[in-house]
Parts: structure tokens; C-alpha cells; sequence
């Protein structure tokens, strides 16, 4: 019923940037918070940051600075502006949304399908 849509993961060199854009399409009532979580290889994955539906967002330490969470409710949509990236930032990263269905009687919690982003020179 739902799918988040994710892209803008690559290769990049140290100290370059990317940006990821996440959409959710379906049957979308309503998207509370959004997230971005991030997985490196052998490791928990970990959140690198979250956004409430007014704009209100959080980063993780290791990203503050260097990371910044966006959203378009008009679209249903949630970016990562990374900037400054690090070799430690190469990892699988997912988008996260808490979505009420139309129809529906509580908030889901729905993932993408993951991108991969590769900091290396």
C-alpha cells in the first residue's frame, strides 16, 4: 500500500557531498516523523536523523555540521543534504516514515529500500 522511494546514493571522494531524497507513495493519509537511518558493514544500523512533521529535526553527533534533514510535506518527501563526507560515512542508508494509511487506524513505520553511499577515494 505504501512505498518509499529512495535516491541520490554513489561514490564519492572524501570531502565531497551528496544529497538523498526519499518519497512516499500510496495510500498516505498522513507522515508524522521521518528518518534517515544509516548501515555499515558489520554494524547495528544507527539513525543519522529525524524530522517532525513541523520542521523540527535532530542529527546524530557523528553528523552534526556535516548532515542536514529536510522535508516537502506538500510532497511527501524527506532529504539528506550531506556535506563534508567521510570514509566513516560509507554505509547502506534508509528512509524511515511513520505514515497513517488513508482508511487506517494508527501510525506505521514503513522502510526504503535502502541506498548505497560510498566515500572513497
Amino acid at each position: 500500500q505504501v512505498q518509499l522511494v529512495e535516491s541520490g546514493g554513489g561514490l564519492v571522494q572524501p570531502g565531497g557531498s551528496l544529497r538523498l531524497s526519499c518519497t512516499v507513495i500510496g495510500r498516505v493519509f498522513s507522515l508524522n516523523v521521518m528518518s534517515w537511518y544509516r548501515q555499515a558493514p558489520g554494524k547495528q544500523r544507527e539513525l543519522v536523523a529525524r524530522i517532525e512533521f513541523d520542521g523540527s529535526s535532530s542529527h546524530a553527533d557523528s553528523v552534526k555540521g556535516r548532515f542536514t534533514i529536510s522535508r516537502d510535506n506538500d510532497n511527501n518527501a524527506v532529504y539528506l543534504q550531506m556535506n563534508s563526507l567521510k570514509p566513516e560515512d560509507t554505509a547502506v542508508y534508509y528512509c524511515n516514515a511513520e505514515v497513517w494509511l488513508v482508511g487506517g487506524s494508527a501510525w506505521n513505520d514503513y522502510w526504503g529500500q535502502g541506498t548505497q553511499v560510498t566515500v572513497s577515494s
